[in-house]
């Protein structure tokens, strides 16, 4: 599918046309239904339905591990100054405002995709089987079932940082059909819960793909999705918000546990850190992961430009975690981790070497700059070109890619699903399978098996194995903290870990409105009479 985003997406892109949220063509100047004549026509439609997972800040993927990431006490945003990516930085430091550029773009691109699946979906639907050779049952069911993956996983992005948004299923052609209003957070977590469920019977397994089309959607990932949307509907701060009980979003989350690991699809990667290499994109332990490649020319893949591909080339690592300094690799020296995420680790841990580079000073050409928020500690997972094959004094292979590694972006890892695995498990009162699950994944890099599974041991292991990938605030919140103690007693004591320097810059933490971010005042002005803002903005 790698190979295939780059010369797909251009056309997608030209069939998508205009580039405002909610309509991808100008009303009156397209029947789109006369394209959709062919297999080859469907797929391109569709492949341009993953191109807007790559949409964020300069068509890097920047957005969900600045929120990921810098807002938990995983990292801090770093970069040269407070106003390197100002807007970051409100984020990290609870001053965010419904003017944030970071959330606009982030808002907007998840419509972009959702967008693009609605155009999928509808003209799909209404091709007849027979169309040519090869538009058979299974592939229009294979091609419906990706745009439904894909719909619903641009609103759960959209409602893990907003909560309710407005829902559209429609192709809107007709400006005055945009006033959609928002939806509660109930409709639209029932809305992903049905499309993933309409994925998991129309998407083959994994095995049955081609090699050429892994990166798609599959009925795994539409499983772990399902898994991973019913615990969100279980937890303390969701479930508040929604009219079922904990108990019947557990049951279903082990369900769908239950058939991910009974199909045998995948497994854990032997050595960990193989996880984070080109050798190790889609592979075994895999379960859906945004697919990027190599271009040789600028910082952001050109992604401003067409007919460079630019959309689905480059890479997202760039502009983050790395170092300034050209000596272990260049970059802009964003997403540093957290001494109380250092911290978290067994000292016999490998996976914070993985997760965490800690360079000494005779690395670093400004020392200074480098630690201006009080962390010296560098994102080792993506934030380099990792490469076996050159080590590179260990730091990885960046001298040819310094800017422009082509390193995938891993959504969903096996070892994600055993633990999530493992918290429905707990949810559903079954000690014995979440420890079962817990313990396969220390074991897999060392360490000692746990005697007895809990929260406390489920929320630890989930930090360590994920960390710097994206996942700990959307945890943190739906958890309400770690220890039952409430997310605001948790920001609050993670804040007096860190250095004298960071805490300056580490605002008070409101409980009941920095869970979820604003919606931005661009779109509010849109739709003004439907649109109500988040409390407290």
């Amino acid at each position: 599918m790698k190979r295939n985003l780059l010369w797909l997406a251009c056309l997608a892109i030209a069939l998508t046309g205009c580039r405002d949220y909610l309509t991808e063509i100008e009303p009156g100047t397209t029947l789109l239904g006369d394209f959709f004549t062919s297999t080859a026509a469907a797929e391109q439609n569709v492949t341009g339905c993953y191109v807007p997972l790559m949409w964020e800040y300069n068509n890097t993927y920047l957005s969900e591990w600045f929120i990921g990431d810098i807002v938990s006490d995983d990292a801090l945003k770093g970069g040269g100054s407070t106003s390197d990516m100002a807007d970051a930085y409100d984020m990290e430091n609870w001053r965010t405002t419904s003017q944030n550029t970071l959330l606009l773009d982030f808002y907007r691109a998840q419509y972009q995709g959702i967008a693009r699946c609605n155009l999928a979906i509808k003209y799909i639907t209404n091709m007849e089987i027979g169309t040519d050779s090869i538009f058979t049952p299974t592939m229009k069911n294979n091609l419906l079932g990706e745009a439904h993956y894909l719909r619903a996983y641009y609103y759960f992005r959209l409602v893990r940082v907003f909560a309710g948004v407005p829902i559209t299923t429609e192709v809107i052609d007709n400006s005055d059909n945009w006033g959609v209003p928002r939806a509660s957070t109930e409709q639209v977590y029932n809305l992903i819960l049905e499309d993933l469920t309409k994925a998991n019977y129309m998407l083959p397994v994994r095995s049955a793909m081609k090699a050429e089309d892994l990166g798609r959607a599959t009925k795994g990932a539409a499983q772990a999705m399902l898994l991973k949307v019913n615990l969100y509907m279980a937890s303390p701060y969701w479930n508040k918000q929604l009219s079922q009980d904990p108990a019947t979003y557990f049951a279903a989350a082990k369900q769908w546990g239950d058939s991910i690991i009974a199909s045998g699809e995948y497994s854990l990667c032997p050595n960990y850190e193989d996880n984070f290499t080109l050798a190790g994109e889609n592979g075994q332990e895999s379960v859906f992961e945004i697919q990027y490649t190599e271009v040789p020319w600028g910082d952001y893949g050109d992604g401003n430009d067409p007919s460079k591909f630019g959309y689905t080339a480059g890479s997202f690592t760039q502009i983050l975690m790395r170092s300034r300094s050209s000596l272990i690799g260049g970059g802009w020296g964003f997403d540093h981790p957290t001494q109380n995420l250092y911290d978290e680790f067994e000292p016999t841990d490998i996976r914070r070497d993985v997760a965490i580079l800690n360079p000494v000073d005779s690395l670093i050409e400004t020392p200074s700059v480098e630690i201006y928020l009080g962390s010296r500690y560098l994102n080792n997972k993506y934030g380099m070109y990792r490469d076996p094959a050159d080590l590179g004094g260990g730091f990885g292979k960046w001298s040819l890619h310094a800017s422009r590694g082509p390193l995938n972006n891993r959504q969903i890892r096996y070892a994600d699903v055993l633990l999530m695995y493992a918290e429905a498990a707990l949810g559903a009162g079954d000690e014995a399978t979440a420890r079962t699950c817990i313990n396969m994944v220390r074991t897999r890099v060392g360490l000692s098996e746990i005697a007895l599974a809990d929260n406390a041991a489920l929320r630890h292991e989930r930090r360590v194995e994920l960390a710097m990938e994206g996942h700990r605030w959307f945890d943190l919140v739906r958890w309400e903290g770690v220890d039952g103690k409430g997310l605001k007693a948790h920001m609050d004591a993670y804040k007096l870990t860190e250095s004298a320097e960071a805490q300056s810059h580490i605002q008070e933490f409101v409980a009941g409105k920095h869970e979820i971010f604003p919606i931005p005042q661009e779109e509010i002005q849109l739709n003004p009479t439907s649109m109500k803002q988040n409390n407290g903005y």
